[in-house]
């Protein structure tokens, strides 16, 4: 089922989930503000959830990459 995981090369995933991460560089990268807004429990618009998706799925994808490559050693 997570085949086409396997196949994705892991350098441009890892510089993808960076920049991902850390975008927008000025003020606060999105992800930095989404996940501070999730605990302070003011994650409510729509839009907000939807960036916090968007910016923290490379990262979830490479960890998923990395675990299958561990696992399949």
């Amino acid at each position: 089922m997570l085949g086409w995981v396997d196949k994705l090369p892991v350098k441009p995933l890892l510089v993808v989930a960076v920049f991902f991460a850390l975008a927008p560089f000025q003020p606060e990268p999105h992800l930095f503000e989404k996940l501070r807004m999730l605990s302070e429990g003011t994650l409510s618009r729509p839009i907000d959830i939807f960036d916090l998706f968007m910016h923290s799925f490379p990262l979830v994808l490479l960890a998923i990459r990395l675990i299958r490559i561990q696992t399949n050693k």
